[in-house]
């Protein structure tokens, strides 16, 4: 069996991105990929301008009393500054010529027209220069940037009104298994279980900004699996399923997979998780989910999420471990790297890391109820008290 990082590695070796770009307004482009670096054509801010509501004034000047010459409101330009006096300024306003500094107004009097400073006064203070934040000719954001709400606003600082952005992956989901019933079906027939996991999916692929394809149920036969498979593989960029990649005799997924594409990798020492298999239907890439509610959470998070945005064209950071004291106990070494579902608490001492109760790979409320993952390596026990590896789930999905 691969480990976890190996398997990712592989994956991600293979990921061919899409290139075809779309417009999209600003407004729209949340969540969208950035397809073309965008470089700054004016400065921010356009002007030397003050960060207080106060008085603007040289700073060999604060000595003295001034007279006010003029008040200047935010987007009103003043005139220059004469020596010997002082401007009414407020946050936002450009700076006029010839002064140096804003005194905020609350060290500032101002009896009929005329100011007094207290405390000292430095050239500089409280203003925030020309291009403090973006120079003309600066690069603003680099295209594989997934837009997050920052940066929509850091593209309307230079004026984008659009973003040019890969247009979104599709992605096919196809559900296996004879037992599953969606929840709309009404009550439960006996040996039946809800689909949970084509809405997990779609929940995930949403959050990611893609478009889902939902292929609804395949029944379990070698003929209407590869019959939905060719279909999948026919109308999306990436087509995953949900079961059918196990040992089982009716565990037709892999089977079918093999026959009419390739199969590039099958079973990963991870827990929850281990049948997952990689490969392509035709040149579609293939990716094929355990059966498990939190084995599909889990892996999706740790391979397909990565592919995905991959083939997206997106430039993601692996997501960022932290670390949490253990209140939990694994006595056993395992043989597969293992992913605890975890609440993450503060406490005196820092984070520490509770353990859900059930961690069976069909619980889903274990990663409903929790908020991160703890990393349990292979051959690795844990003592309440050690220090652990864990992955926020904000981060993974």
């Amino acid at each position: 069996m691969l480990t976890v990082a190996e398997a990712l590695a592989q994956v991600l070796a293979t990921a061919r991105p899409v290139t075809e770009r779309i417009e999209v307004p600003l407004m729209n482009a949340l969540g969208h990929v950035l397809a073309a670096d965008v470089v700054s054509s004016v400065d921010v801010p356009p002007l030397d301008n003050s960060a207080m509501d106060g008085y603007a004034l040289r700073a060999s000047d604060a000595g003295q009393a001034l007279p006010v010459s003029q008040r200047i409101p935010a987007g009103a330009i003043g005139v220059a500054l004469a020596p010997g006096t002082a401007a009414r300024i407020f946050s936002g306003a450009p700076v006029p010529a010839g002064a140096d500094a804003v005194v905020m107004q609350e060290d500032c009097t101002e009896v009929a027209g005329v100011l007094t400073v207290s405390g000292a006064v430095s050239a500089g203070q409280h203003i925030r220069p020309r291009g403090q934040d973006i120079s003309a000719g600066e690069s603003v954001l680099v295209a594989g940037r997934v837009l997050r709400p920052q940066d929509l606003g850091l593209l309307a600082s230079v004026g984008c009104s659009a973003a040019q952005v890969y247009r979104p992956l599709r992605v096919a989901v196809l559900s296996t298994g004879d037992e599953l019933i969606e929840p709309a079906s009404g009550t439960l027939r006996e040996g039946g279980i809800y689909n949970s996991n084509r809405y997990t999916l779609a929940g995930l692929l949403r959050g990611l900004n893609m478009e889902l394809i939902d292929c609804g149920i395949v029944a379990d036969t070698p003929e209407g699996t590869a019959a939905a498979l060719l279909d999948a593989a026919a109308r999306a960029d990436c087509v995953i399923t949900t079961g059918g990649v196990s040992v089982g005799e009716e565990d037709h997924v892999k089977h079918q997979v093999e026959r009419l594409g390739r199969l590039d990798l099958w079973r990963l020492a991870i827990k929850p998780g281990k049948p997952l298999a990689f490969g392509s239907i035709g040149e579609t890439p293939f990716i094929g989910l355990p059966g498990n509610p939190t084995s599909v959470f889990v892996t999706f998070c740790l391979i397909a999420r990565p592919f995905l945005l991959a083939l997206q064209g997106a430039d993601e950071p692996e997501p960022l471990r932290l670390q949490a004291r253990a209140s939990f106990v694994v006595g056993s070494p395992g043989t597969r790297q293992e992913y605890l579902r975890v609440t993450l608490e503060n406490t005196e001492s820092g984070l520490q890391a509770v353990s859900y109760v059930n961690q069976s790979s069909g619980v889903l409320s274990s990663v409903s109820r929790s908020n991160a993952l703890a990393i349990i390596p292979v051959g690795a026990t844990v003592k309440r008290g050690d220090v652990v590896d864990v992955l926020l789930l904000d981060t993974l999905a």
